[in-house]
């Protein structure tokens, strides 16, 4: 077994929301567990620290930019990044140190991959460093 640290981030804080609580456009119906008073980075330099490597940073929903790009720069090539990547900023976030990023609703078209897509995001970042989700 192993572990994979995961920082989830929400306007900014670093959260553990109850499952499937977040939809689209309805903040209403957030629930969470947990929010913490540290920071993003913080976690990034505890696992770090701690050796966890390979963890996900993701954001949920807008207002995480500057929070992501304080925990990739915290641990360059520590973690993956996932969070509205599209072959427009994925080079931004590897570029802050994210080692990977991770993709789902931009390769999804009606359900479906939709490998044209897809070939765009690999062409801009190569499939070395793109995990689909």
């Amino acid at each position: 077994m192993k572990f994979r640290p995961c920082i989830d981030l929400h306007n900014g804080k670093v959260v553990q929301i109850v499952g499937s609580s977040l939809k689209d456009n309805d903040e209403a119906g957030l629930h969470t567990n947990f929010t913490s008073d540290k920071s993003p980075a913080d976690f990034a330099l505890l696992y770090r620290q701690a050796g966890l490597c390979g963890g996900h940073l993701i954001a949920l929903g807008t207002g995480n930019h500057e929070a992501a790009l304080s925990a990739l720069s915290a641990w360059p090539g520590g973690m993956h990044y996932g969070g509205g990547i599209n072959p427009q900023n994925a080079a931004l976030y590897l570029d802050a140190g994210a080692s990977h990023v991770i993709v789902t609703s931009f390769v999804f078209t009606q359900g479906r991959i939709d490998f044209t897509k897809l070939d765009k995001l690999v062409a801009s970042v190569g499939r070395q460093r793109l995990v689909l989700d």
